[in-house]
């Protein structure tokens, strides 16, 4: 299939800034699907390198490559190891939306956080528009090029008590720094009716029947009637930012270092996937952290005193704050649940990736609702207030 490279979304006129974000039922034909070939030509002509490797990336509904090349002699030094971002088509449809998530990352790295820096273009802008003719059909994505940041994902390591405090930490430093970010699009990030944005935990009704009608199904209904009248209800008594939106235990990267004698000491090495973003509350950051961290640990229930320890640390939660956290977490628990089963029937090839959250998720959901609000929120509230004496060695 033949690549055709348009004009730069710099220069395009802004659309319709509302991005629905479950408009899923066109998502089965949105998903980019590069050849190889096609990647290492979009590389070159765009941003005027050479491709002397590449491998494909998982992910979620976008298309991700990682890319070595080599640079002409007279070039300037720089990475040689990148990430190619192909957005959906549905995302490409928001340019001004995915140019502020872009901008929102190279302002964090200027601030010294472990984000990716962002190539240029030809023509100096930070993201083009590229146009596939598949024979059918032309279909157009939003391409962006970002050095790659080295690491493991927490999912692969062993998560202790030290490492959950400083991720609460650096969850509750990037929202904090986000408050000095502008640009003349923000209010792209005011996306409504974006289905991750954990203000709309309710619209997960329409996609109930990916569901069988089991204990599972019974909870998260559960969960929307008392999200509608605990949280939805209390909104405006939380404190608004910018939320990254998902600091998931696959888009945080880590690197040891080798004591002289113990365990590895892990540090954060690199922040990815900005695509999430939206204008939410201080506290949907921490309680997205919290359930992405329980996910694989194995004592889950223990995890979110110490992550809302490194997160207060930063950001002293109010009381109305720490009172909706745990239906916060509840929520984001059949956010990802809900959204992947409906996703795998959208793209069953695609059902290992999606199903990642599912192999424990349901479990810990199921284990909270059986612990009762109360206990877990008296461990968490314990686990942080034992931080008063310091952070674990």
């Amino acid at each position: 299939m033949p690549v055709t490279f348009l004009t730069p979304l710099s220069r395009l006129c802004p659309p319709d800034i509302m991005s629905s974000g479950d408009d899923h039922r066109s998502q089965a034909l949105a998903k980019p699907a590069f050849s190889e070939a096609q990647a290492c030509a979009v590389v070159e002509s765009e941003f005027g390198f050479r491709v002397s490797e590449i491998q494909p990336l998982p992910s979620y509904d976008d298309q991700n490559f990682r890319v070595r090349v080599s640079r002409p002699g007279d070039a300037a030094g720089g990475p040689t190891e990148y990430v190619l971002k192909i957005s959906n088509t549905e995302s490409s449809k928001n340019p001004d939306l995915i140019e502020v998530q872009s901008h929102v990352a190279m302002f964090l790295h200027e601030a010294g956080f472990p984000t990716a820096s962002v190539c240029r273009t030809w023509d100096g802008g930070v993201t083009s528009l590229v146009s596939v003719d598949s024979g059918s059909q032309t279909k157009s994505h939003v391409v962006r090029l970002l050095a790659y940041l080295p690491g493991r994902p927490v999912a692969e390591v062993p998560v202790g008590p030290r490492l959950l405090y400083e991720i609460g930490r650096l969850a509750a430093t990037l929202d904090k720094t986000l408050e000095e970010f502008h640009h003349p699009k923000l209010r792209c990030l005011r996306r409504e009716d974006f289905i991750w944005n954990l203000r709309n935990v309710p619209l997960l009704e329409k996609y109930l029947s990916a569901l069988g009608p089991d204990r599972n199904r019974e909870i998260v209904g559960e969960v929307i009637r008392l999200f509608r009248e605990e949280v939805t209800a209390k909104l405006r008594h939380f404190r608004e930012c910018v939320n990254h939106g998902d600091l998931n235990d696959h888009n945080i990267l880590v690197e040891s270092s080798e004591p002289a004698c113990g365990d590895a000491v892990f540090r954060v090495s690199g922040i990815l996937d900005f695509e999430d973003m939206s204008c939410g509350y201080y506290v949907f950051e921490v309680a997205i952290v919290i359930m992405y961290m329980m996910i694989e640990s194995r004592d889950p229930m223990a995890v979110g005193g110490h992550v809302l320890a490194g997160f207060e640390s930063v950001i002293p939660l109010t009381p109305a704050e720490r009172g909706a956290l745990f239906l916060l977490v509840c929520g984001r628990f059949c956010q990802s649940l809900v959204m992947a089963a409906h996703s795998c029937r959208l793209h069953p090839e695609n059902a290992e990736y999606l199903m990642i959250t599912a192999k424990t998720g349901w479990k810990h959901l199921q284990q909270m609702f059986a612990m009762g609000r109360r206990a877990v929120e008296d461990l968490w509230f314990d686990t942080a207030r034992s931080y008063g004496s310091g952070v674990p060695a």
